[in-house]
């Protein structure tokens, strides 16, 4: 999976965060390379821990100390909502979120790492299988 930048998405956090097989590919995939992280993909991972009854805290500084985390201004707020327009015409089930992980990897010319199939045949993603855990 050859790339030296990759945009993770929640799926790929959650599972890394958790500790699972997967989660553990993860983990192996991104060691040495420059990792980046949306704002909004953060706020994504925040509420599933807390819905989870997870330390949300724990979670927060993990991925903080892991990867750069990307902002988001008004401009790329509009080129995310055209991007998110024009892919859900395709694949219904595209979220505004993954908007978000897939115009930050084009930003900064990476790749989503992720699980989620909505991103499948998209050449700007990796998918990753879920392992049996």
């Amino acid at each position: 999976m050859s790339t030296s930048r990759y945009v993770i998405d929640a799926w790929a956090w959650i599972e890394y965060l958790k500790g699972t097989a997967t989660g553990l590919f993860v983990k192996k995939e991104i060691e040495g390379k420059e990792i980046l992280t949306n704002v909004v993909t953060l706020s994504e991972v925040m509420s599933k821990f807390q819905r989870d009854g997870q330390d949300v805290d724990e979670g927060f500084q993990a991925i903080a100390s892991l990867s750069k985390m990307v902002a988001v201004n008004e401009q790329f707020a509009k080129e995310v909502g055209v991007l998110h327009a024009e892919t859900k015409r395709t694949r219904p089930n595209f979220s505004l979120a993954d908007a978000y992980a897939l115009c930050t990897a084009r930003k900064f010319r990476a790749k989503v790492l992720t699980g989620d199939l909505d991103f499948k045949g998209l050449k700007d993603a990796v998918i990753i299988k879920k392992l049996i855990e």
